[in-house]
């Protein structure tokens, strides 16, 4: 049913961020709920949010943001696109072994990651990763057993949030730093932490 191009022509096209091993699907920082909020919080993770600088924002890759953003909205508000939806991207996913979810953006609403789990579902060959600030949308849906769902801590150098099985936090000590991305100039390399099941927390180095 699906090629290549149909399938990225249904879902606005994925994102590749270059430091990771994989695609990804983004949406506009500017649009994240709590993140918004935190941005304007000096020492908060998202007070120098690198998806609201650089790259990000230039007029190409916002016009692929707000592009995604639609075609998600769709999804989550018509029940017969939104099949569509899972399977193009399932096809996309599928046979690859990692992929991130938000690599800008986060969730948006509890039917956002009911969505982003019925895709999952449908790849369970695949690791999904999603890090998010949103626990409030993840704590009311079975997660499936191919996706790790990390809480990010808010602040800088502050503790892992309690709770939940996976977590990350932001350092500013590279000793503290459990990612070590920035001594493979920003890049994950051959390192599978986020998606691993076993580790509890990753701690990065602030950006």
């Amino acid at each position: 049913m699906w090629t290549v191009k149909s399938a990225n022509a249904l879902v606005g096209g994925l994102s590749a961020p270059g430091k990771m091993p994989c695609g990804s699907f983004s949406i506009s920082a500017f649009l994240c709920k709590t993140g918004s909020l935190l941005a304007k919080i000096a020492n908060s993770v998202c007070s120098k949010c690198y998806a609201r600088k650089g790259r990000y924002i230039f007029a190409n890759v916002q016009a692929a943001l707000t592009r995604r953003m639609t075609v998600l909205a769709r999804a989550l508000a018509d029940v017969e696109f939104r099949a569509q939806f899972v399977s193009a991207m399932s096809y996309l996913i599928s046979r690859k072994p990692w992929f991130r979810w938000h690599d800008s953006g986060d969730l948006q609403s509890v039917a956002h990651f009911k969505l982003l789990c019925d895709i999952a579902r449908a790849t369970p060959d695949t690791m999904h990763w999603l890090p998010t600030k949103e626990g409030r949308f993840v704590t009311r849906v079975d997660i499936p057993p191919n996706m790790i769902v990390r809480l990010s801590a808010p602040h800088i150098d502050q503790p892992a949030p309690g709770g939940f099985a996976h977590t990350s936090t932001v350092v500013s000590n590279k000793a503290d730093a459990t990612c070590r991305a920035f001594e493979r100039q920003g890049k994950c390399g051959p390192c599978r932490m986020c998606w691993d099941p076993t580790v509890k927390n990753v701690a990065y180095y602030k950006h």
